[in-house]
Order: C-alpha cells, then sequence, then structure tokens
C-alpha cells in the first residue's frame, strides 16, 4: 500500500487532476469505477466510502513479474484527516487534488497493469477491496489505522485479509451483475486480443511539499 508522497519537495504546488476521455479500446479505469461503485454501495462496511473524491488511476508496473504490488492507495491527508504535518522542525503538505468541476479529491486508487489483470479472479476482487477497505472511516483522506507498529494492517496481516475476504463473500452474495465482473475473468492479453488495447486515466500522485 502507498502512502504517497516520498520525491523530494521542490515547492508547493496545486495539482489538478485530468479527466480527459481516453481513446478507443477497453477503458480500464471506468469499468473498475464501476465495481468499485457497486462495492462501497452494496457493502455496509464501505458506507462511509465517497468514490466521487477517490481518483481512480493505473500505472505501468516497473517489471514484468508476477510478483509486487497489484494496487495502492494513497491517502491525500495525514493522520486524522489533517492537511499539514511537521517532521523534523519543518512543515509539510501535501498536494491538493482537484476534479475539473471543482471536487477535491482525497484519495488516489492506483493499479500496476499488467501485474494486476494476470492474478486469478478472486484475487482480483480481494485487491480491489482491500484497498478499498484501507479508506478511513471518517473519510477524512486518511488511512484506516490499527494499534502496534504496522497501523495500516494491524497487528496481523492474515486478520486483515481474512476481513477483506469477509467482505468480498458478503459481496459475491448479493450477486453482482456478471457485465460489472467480466473484464477480470480476462487476464492483460486477452482484454488486448479482445479491444486492440488497454486504455485508462493516469493520475500523477501529489507529493508532499515543504510550506515556507
Amino acid at each position: 500500500m502507498d502512502t504517497g508522497g516520498h520525491g523530494k519537495p521542490k515547492g508547493r504546488r496545486r495539482s489538478r487532476t485530468k479527466f480527459n476521455s481516453p481513446p478507443a479500446g477497453f477503458d480500464f479505469t471506468a469499468q473498475v469505477r464501476h465495481l468499485c461503485d457497486h462495492m462501497v454501495a452494496c457493502t455496509p462496511a464501505l458506507a462511509h466510502v465517497d468514490m466521487l473524491r477517490v481518483a481512480v488511476s493505473f500505472t505501468q508496473a516497473r517489471k514484468p513479474t508476477s510478483h509486487g504490488m497489484y494496487a495502492s492507495l494513497t491517502p491525500l491527508r495525514f493522520a486524522g484527516g489533517h492537511t499539514h504535518c511537521v517532521r523534523r522542525g519543518r512543515q509539510w503538505a501535501v498536494e491538493r487534488l482537484w476534479a475539473p468541476d471543482g471536487r477535491e479529491m482525497l484519495y488516489v486508487l492506483t493499479f500496476y497493469l499488467p501485474r494486476f489483470l494476470n492474478l486469478p479472479f478472486r484475487e482480483k476482487l480481494d485487491t480491489v477491496m482491500h484497498e478499498l477497505w484501507h479508506i478511513g472511516p471518517h473519510f477524512d483522506g486518511d488511512l484506516r489505522r490499527f494499534g502496534g507498529r504496522c497501523f495500516a494492517h494491524g497487528g496481523s496481516q492474515k486478520r486483515f485479509d481474512a476481513q477483506v475476504a469477509g467482505l468480498v463473500e458478503q459481496w459475491l452474495r448479493q450477486a453482482p451483475p456478471e457485465a460489472l465482473v467480466e473484464f477480470l475473468r480476462y487476464d492483460f492479453s486477452e482484454l488486448v486480443a479482445r479491444y486492440g488495447r488497454v486504455v485508462g486515466h493516469k493520475v500523477r500522485p501529489p507529493k508532499l511539499v515543504l510550506v515556507k
């Protein structure tokens, strides 16, 4: 999971995400957004999530291997939803991300292709739910935090994964439309063969910036 903004800051910036229509092909980020919308609407534990303020993006995996990151959730606020934090005596902020209609994004949900699409079907569903479950219960731009050193997953990654699997089972019992998940039954090369190419929106994750 990505907690965002680890590059060297060069100044204060205001970032505006681009939502122009992608070229012809299979629109991956649009379909994933439809899937997330349905999961959020049908899963009471995700009732706090407002997908209108979650930017959905994809990026190319750096290495063509099956191991590595499949998806990440970048929070655009610090602990407790704060817009600033102090580290080593310096005050920092996160670049703010806006949609063209003025909506401010609070999270960036990114998928790593082709790696994500080459997972088995059920693991893809678990991955999507995993990232949605990381969204803090107050939906304030911060992550869901647990006690202990590993605040993102708690004391047991296995327990966190079991919670995610339970949420997916709960969602599947509601018989989501096949059209919603059909694309997940294909790997990357199969989608390319069917649609010519896989396209979607790319959002540059905002960086940490020094507040002068």
